[in-house]
């Protein structure tokens, strides 16, 4: 079986590539039942290659954002497709046309790839806790209605839709995870907003000075690297049974203030290292991050066995 990977020369896309050549099957359903398939191939589509260099996989440069280059991505022989490309939240609110062109329309183009396909293909979508915003309750629950109050969480709950409107129709078998922030994320800083909650534990630690760019007390919704990875796993991994016919999930994850995240770096590398960060307060950044949600109610997600 073949496993198309968007977005996967980025970190979280290098690691579930990672994960999916040591274990080397993947479960999947249809209307006979699960089977365990042999990962044969796996397409790891980005702007540039990723590092990992292993005989099953193929790595392609390119840009999601044409669609004759997207419908040469998907093939009969894609057995499941993980959507990870995106313009991040600082950079597509910056940029509205570039998180458009990308975001939006980058997923329909691989919607549409997958619509050509008999095969009814699995196509993971990973959405955000971005798409929750403005004036919300203290606790967000599986029944809250998404209110983005940004570009991207915006484009992403667009995203979700067009995943659900697809499954529904029986074009594909569709799931979108709504990842928290991802803490630590290593390597470079990118675009996103919230990048700041890990920059000032990784550079830091790396002895790099980085600014705190919100107050001290403001919190967030995260999840380790590891855990989204297996998270994304897990998703594909459950049946359409277990899904139902709500194709979208708030993923688990831990509520953090700024506070605890300085606690914590102190507690692991000391004052010398935790004197390298510093409030610099951003108005753009807090602009988007005040209308985030910071507490989850995920209680289907529990019950569908995310951890």
């Amino acid at each position: 079986m073949e496993i198309l990977i968007t977005g996967g020369a980025g970190f979280l896309g290098q690691q579930l590539i990672a994960r999916l050549l040591a274990q080397r099957t993947l479960r999947l359903h249809d209307a006979g039942g699960a089977r365990d398939e042999t990962v044969d191939r796996i397409v790891c589509f980005d702007q540039g290659e990723g590092a990992i260099r292993d005989a099953r996989v193929r790595n392609v440069a390119g840009d999601i954002s044409d669609p004759a280059q997207v419908r040469a991505l998907v093939s009969k022989d894609t057995g499941a497709v993980v959507h990870l490309a995106a313009v991040v939240s600082g950079t597509a609110e910056a940029d509205f046309d570039l998180g458009m062109r990308v975001n939006l329309d980058g997923t329909r183009h691989l919607l549409e790839a997958c619509l050509a396909l008999v095969t009814r293909p699995l196509l993971m979508f990973s959405s955000s806790s971005a798409v929750f915003g403005g004036a919300l309750p203290p606790v967000v629950a599986d029944a809250t209605t998404p209110t983005p109050q940004g570009s991207y969480g915006t484009q992403k709950l667009i995203g979700e839709l067009l995943v659900q409107d697809c499954t529904r129709k029986g074009f594909i078998d569709g799931r979108a995870v709504r990842v928290p922030t991802v803490v630590v994320r290593p390597g470079r800083p990118n675009g996103a907003a919230s990048g700041f909650a890990a920059g000032f534990i990784r550079e830091p630690l790396a002895g790099v000075d980085a600014p705190l760019l919100v107050p001290p007390e403001t919190e967030m919704w995260v999840a380790s690297p590891r855990a989204v990875v297996g998270m994304l796993l897990h998703a594909i991994a459950l049946s359409p049974a277990d899904w139902g016919w709500h194709r979208s999930l708030n993923l688990p994850g831990l509520t953090v203030s700024m506070h605890e995240e300085i606690a914590a770096l102190r507690a692991v590398a000391g004052d010398a290292v935790v004197a390298r960060s510093w409030p610099a307060l951003d108005e753009n950044v807090m602009r988007l991050v005040r209308t985030w949600a910071a507490r989850f109610d995920t209680a289907r997600a529990s019950s569908m066995g995310f951890v």
